[in-house]
């Protein structure tokens, strides 16, 4: 097991991307934070936070649950159960999913469906905490905490207070 982020580097990566996502978009009208079930939560939060902190301006936040959306589950059911606890009105809003890793790209294509099955969003941008490689779709987040290049065989776990105890993000083989 090897420490890439330890909690002072994860606090320094989101004040960073929440100063990059004010830049990007000049400031944050029109700004709604989707974190992405399940550690995406935590770090939305958190970004949500910071920004209120930088422009003193609460951003609104909701949890996306892609589960349904996803391409690589077993089994899906003839009618899924929507996700009902996100209903945010995304029409004409700039869109910010956060996620703590992005690898194949896969969750990042299923919550861009959750997000345009609930409307047409004005622009959707993409946080990763941390970018690891190996994409299998044409996906790039807009906000990067860290690069990790790492073998297939590799795994990185995002340990963050609110879900683990901890914030921490390790590699192990």
């Amino acid at each position: 097991m090897k420490i890439l982020m330890d909690e002072k580097a994860i606090n320094r990566a989101v004040t960073r991307i929440a100063h990059e996502i004010i830049e990007k978009n000049r400031g944050v009208n029109d700004i709604v934070i989707l974190g992405i079930k399940t550690r995406g939560v935590p770090l939305a939060r958190a970004i949500v936070k910071k920004i209120k902190l930088i422009e003193n301006i609460e951003i609104p936040f909701a949890v996306l649950d892609i589960t349904f959306y996803r391409d690589d589950l077993n089994h899906k059911s003839v009618h899924p159960v929507l996700n009902n606890s996100f209903n945010m009105d995304v029409k004409n809003k700039i869109v910010i999913l956060v996620d703590d890793v992005i690898y194949t790209g896969r969750t990042c294509r299923a919550a861009l469906d959750a997000v345009m099955a609930s409307g047409r969003a004005k622009k959707i941008q993409f946080v990763a905490l941390v970018d690891r490689g190996h994409r299998e779709l044409p996906l790039a987040p807009d906000f990067i905490g860290k690069n990790v290049p790492t073998s297939r065989d590799e795994v990185v776990h995002v340990r963050l207070k609110e879900t683990d105890g901890e914030d921490i993000v390790v590699i192990t083989n």
